[in-house]
């Protein structure tokens, strides 16, 4: 017995455990009939969120307040748009000329100015993440590829080594549930490790068989016990994974070399020009290698079925000027010029390949920045204002949604909430009036689908 592994100990090893990462103990969620019940309130829709982790300027982003005093308005310039008397700061002239395309939104409230990831995680959410509540209706797997309903990617995902600092949320998104089952937290790929290797099945199908089968005798009680609880048990999950060959949908070098080139940032901003004096600057680094490989992955993901994307960058947006952070106009020549590339790349790759329009992105961070620069080039922490671009499925294309005060601190109209966020997002992904119906979805579904939707 321990011969027949002996080559291979990690796949036994992953199908003791039934991939926990990625089922969680799956079989337990639901009783018999209730997942796919809640399931038929799902839309053929999908959300992929790409979250600016830091904190991003509104000021140097899409409200650059060209008319406010010198130490106010953004400090890195601006320039026209597609659309008449719209301007953005200087550093986006792809997103610029794709204006005609999505909506800015210049009244969104983050609500506080700490290090965290609402929205993805916030009192909103009752402190679960978005991932884990989707889960609860949609179930931790798409029925039909295998694939992870909800998925989170950070650098590791494409094969970097670091994360954003765990103190800023990032070290609880897994446990971070709130009301929902554990079992229902997103996926987390780790890049290259085991854990992703073992999704791709690697054996010819005829072996596959003989050991499945050997398996499920070895395990005959489990599966007995599996069997009465009227569940799909999380070894017959991630059995079903392997054979779908759903690794795969995580490999980006099955997508042609031109694609890859395309969507590619490495070389954007050189490395060298970022050096080592800040404390961060591995960070920065990353950023520019993994963000436009991460868009590609987070498109492949919708793509093969996935619900909800997250994409997290490395934590770069954190504009103070200190020990670790650079001053606001040297962090935007390192950190804007990936994302103004990637995201156009993407949003005209999706919308080739029809997936906009069944697809809502959504680009925010956790808050915005201080009307005013600090005495070192930098700005600091606001909650009352911050960016937000969206684009896709329901909505308004070549939009300005809502206005700031002419200082750039405050809605001046419109003012969109986390909660108007989080509506936008139901009502893309799920029947929210059929789910209203449902008596047994619990208080924070009841709460959440109450959230006004920022279009209609």
């Amino acid at each position: 017995m321990a011969k027949l592994y002996a080559k291979r100990p990690h796949r036994r090893a992953f199908l003791q455990v039934g991939l926990p990462v990625l089922a969680g103990g799956l079989g337990n969620n639901f009783a018999h009939g209730v997942e796919a019940d809640r399931r038929s309130a799902l839309k053929d829709h999908s959300v992929l969120m790409i979250f600016l982790h830091g904190g991003p300027s509104q000021y140097e982003f899409w409200d650059p307040k060209p008319d406010a005093p010198s130490d106010i308005r953004t400090v890195t310039g601006h320039l026209p748009t597609r659309l008449a008397g719209v301007r953005f700061g200087s550093h986006f002239p792809k997103l610029a000329q794709r204006a005609d395309r999505f909506c800015v939104v210049r009244s969104y409230v983050p609500g506080d100015g700490n290090h965290d990831l609402k929205p993805l995680v916030s009192q909103h959410s009752l402190m679960g993440s978005l991932g884990a509540a989707y889960n609860s209706i949609a179930g931790p797997q798409n029925p039909v590829t295998a694939l992870p309903s909800s998925l989170h990617l950070m650098p590791v995902a494409v094969g970097e080594k670091r994360v954003p600092p765990p103190d800023f949320g990032l070290a609880e998104l897994q446990t971070a549930t709130g009301p929902f089952a554990r079992s229902n937290s997103p996926f987390i790929p780790g890049g290259t490790g085991p854990a992703l290797a073992n999704m791709t099945l690697s054996m010819p199908a005829d072996r596959w068989g003989d050991r499945s089968s050997l398996l499920k005798r070895l395990d005959e009680n489990e599966a007995r016990l599996d069997a009465l609880s009227g569940t799909e048990g999380p070894r017959e999950r991630a059995m079903r994974v392997l054979l779908a060959n759903t690794g795969k949908a995580f490999q980006l070098n099955q997508e042609p070399e031109r694609v890859i080139a395309r969507y590619d940032t490495a070389g954007l901003v050189s490395e060298a020009s970022i050096g080592t004096t800040l404390n961060n600057h591995n960070f920065y680094k990353e950023h520019v290698r993994s963000l436009g490989r991460l868009l590609l992955l987070g498109r492949r993901l919708i793509e093969n079925g996935a619900g909800l994307v997250t994409v997290n960058t490395a934590f770069v947006w954190d504009m103070h000027a200190d020990v670790n952070n650079a001053p606001v106009k040297t962090g935007m020549d390192w950190l804007a010029p990936p994302l103004d590339h990637a995201l156009s790349v993407l949003l005209d790759d999706m919308e080739d390949r029809g997936l906009l329009e069944r697809t809502l992105v959504v680009v925010c961070g956790e808050m915005g920045r201080t009307p005013k620069v600090n005495d070192k080039g930098g700005r600091d922490h606001w909650g009352d204002l911050g960016p937000l671009l969206l684009a896709g499925c329901g909505v308004p294309r070549g939009a300005v949604h809502g206005l700031s005060t002419r200082d750039g601190s405050r809605p001046a109209s419109s003012p969109v909430t986390n909660q108007n966020l989080l509506g936008q997002i139901w009502s893309t992904l799920l029947d929210t009036q059929k789910l209203r119906l449902r008596a047994d979805l619990g208080p924070a579904w009841t709460r959440m689908l109450g959230y006004p939707t920022i279009f209609t």
